[in-house]
């Protein structure tokens, strides 16, 4: 082979290796080109490095030849090899994203501030409740002086001192509130710890001093206003005169709220009437007409309080005024003695209010004698009066007596009846016969008469 043709077969070969090689690094090829051309002169291979050995067998015996090397890996192949790179995304996808929603700072302003009021009037609510509640109850009374012309305020704080309430301040305020103070009188208390603010001011009102500078009597149930004066006169509390001068004038008198709504009707007997309430009373000594009027005035309102909360909803529903519920429960009053049978005669007093019959009431009779008869006459029964119930429809003009609570409970509150007519069973039983008709009423009547034979005999 002559020069030009060695020099093509190595072109050849280099073009060949070159094809295998996928991209050949230019300038290591510029640097190993000679000794390729050196080596493929003396007949050797110009690339050893891409020609492996075979490898010679182990002494021991003729191995089995492999049929060919393995196959240098393509550029194709080897990049197939490499972990594939991660995909870029796709553009069309788009990433969802989500913004926070922001708060609402008004909204939170309000709630905050909302917590804050509630929690700030339940503080102011407790603070009052618990400053008004009586302190722990005791069995020994406290010794409490009340100097005269003492403002309220230095009740209270002469009340704080003796343990008797809780909170001086918060006591004259519920004064204030409560339009009292302005009655308390003079003189030295027993006041023991636990009584409520309303036995309080009442004690005070009512100038309930320590016994020895006090008066005590008691007023019967059922009592009018005459034999109230009776029994007062006779004890020396009062002029009998003067006490039932004053019960002419309620305007003088502010015991009770109810007073200003009696109303002013020329054939009242006493205006007052049926309002000082029946109790056992202590006043300071030396008390005058028209403070033993005010006390007993302040006591109908206290009992009237312990009615239940829906009873002026009661009476309203009749059409009733409070003088008309006074004056129907004198009547039931005047009538009953047992207890159990309050609520029916104050239906047989409904029934026939409801049927514009006239009421036909003994009692009332017996009111304008000013003595009570044992029986009363016909002639009894014919005197001109706008008391007497025989003669004329409806309620008389005012109270005929001073009624207890369970008169005035029964009356607005009475028994569901049919009842129009009753009589007392004179049996010695203090109980009546009750009749839903006249005919049944004459039989009643009949056997009370027998009743009466009998007792005698």
């Amino acid at each position: 082979m002559d020069r030009e043709d060695e020099t093509k077969g190595w072109k050849s070969v280099y073009a060949d290796e070159k094809l295998n090689d996928p991209e050949p690094d230019r300038d290591s090829e510029a640097d190993t080109r000679p000794m390729r051309a050196a080596r493929e002169a003396a007949g050797g291979d110009p690339y050893p490095e891409r020609t492996p050995r075979a490898a010679e067998p182990p002494a021991g015996g003729p191995e089995e030849w492999p049929e060919s090397p393995p196959p240098r890996a393509s550029r194709g192949t080897a990049q197939a090899d490499k972990p594939d790179k991660p995909d870029k995304p796709d553009k069309s996808e788009e990433r969802v994203t989500y913004r926070r929603k922001k708060g609402h700072p008004a909204l939170w302003s309000f709630f905050i501030a909302l917590g804050l009021v509630i929690i700030m009037a339940s503080s102011v609510l407790f603070y009052v409740w618990n400053g008004l509640r009586p302190p722990g109850a005791s069995d020994s009374p406290v010794r409490v002086t009340i100097a005269k012309g003492m403002r309220a305020k230095s009740v209270g704080e002469t009340l704080e001192k003796s343990g008797v309430i809780r909170n001086a301040f918060l006591f004259s305020m519920w004064l204030k509130l409560k339009n009292e103070g302005s009655r308390f009188q003079a003189g030295e208390y027993a006041l023991t710890p636990g009584m409520t603010n309303g036995e309080i001011v009442a004690k005070l009102n009512n100038g309930q001093t320590i016994a020895g500078d006090t008066i005590k009597f008691t007023i019967p149930e059922g009592f009018t206003v005459v034999q109230i004066a009776d029994r007062l006169s006779k004890a020396g509390f009062v002029d009998k005169d003067k006490f039932l001068q004053a019960l002419h004038d309620p305007s003088r008198f502010n015991g009770s709220a109810w007073v200003k709504q009696i109303p002013a009707k020329a054939e009242l007997r006493y205006p007052l009437e049926g309002y000082l309430f029946p109790e056992t009373y202590e006043m300071k000594k030396g008390s005058t007409e028209e403070d033993l009027v005010n006390r007993m005035l302040s006591e109908l309102d206290r009992k009237l309080n312990q009615l239940p909360e829906d009873w002026q909803s009661a009476m309203q529903e009749r059409g009733w005024t409070p003088h008309e519920l006074l004056t129907a429960a004198s009547l039931v009053e005047r009538e009953v003695v047992k207890d159990e049978e309050r609520p029916i005669v104050a239906s047989v007093i409904v029934n026939r209010l409801k049927k514009k019959m006239p009421l036909q009431i003994d009692a009332t009779i017996q009111y304008l004698l000013d003595k009570q008869k044992e029986k009363l006459t016909t002639a009894d029964l014919e005197v001109k009066s706008p008391y007497n119930t025989y003669k004329n429809a409806g309620l008389p003009p005012g109270p005929i007596a001073s009624p207890s609570l369970k008169s005035i409970e029964a009356v607005l509150f009475p028994t569901e009846t049919d009842y129009l007519y009753y009589v007392t069973k004179k049996d010695g039983s203090n109980t009546h016969l009750f009749a839903e008709t006249y005919k049944q009423h004459l039989k009643n009547i009949q056997t009370s008469e027998k009743n009466e034979k009998n007792a005698k005999k």
